[in-house]
């Protein structure tokens, strides 16, 4: 993939996420997560906005690994 079509790929993962519930938010970490590193692999510059994004979203799913744990 081109840095163009790593930024493109990005950005509509981003659309998709925002203002969407946790559980379409969960499924769609690993793909941004993919995204980012495909995007430092071909040392293409991440910007910070996706960088946070990327960091709440594993923040999220490591939490919901917690919710369903006996007390």
């Amino acid at each position: 993939m081109t840095a163009q079509d790593l930024y493109f790929e990005a950005e509509k993962l981003e659309q998709k996420l925002n203002g969407a519930c946790l559980d379409t938010r969960l499924a769609l970490q690993p793909s941004l997560s993919q995204v980012i590193e495909s995007m430092r692999a071909s040392g293409v510059q991440i910007p910070s906005r996706l960088r946070r994004l990327d960091a709440a979203l594993c923040e999220d799913a490591i939490e919901a690994q917690f919710d369903n744990m006996p007390v």
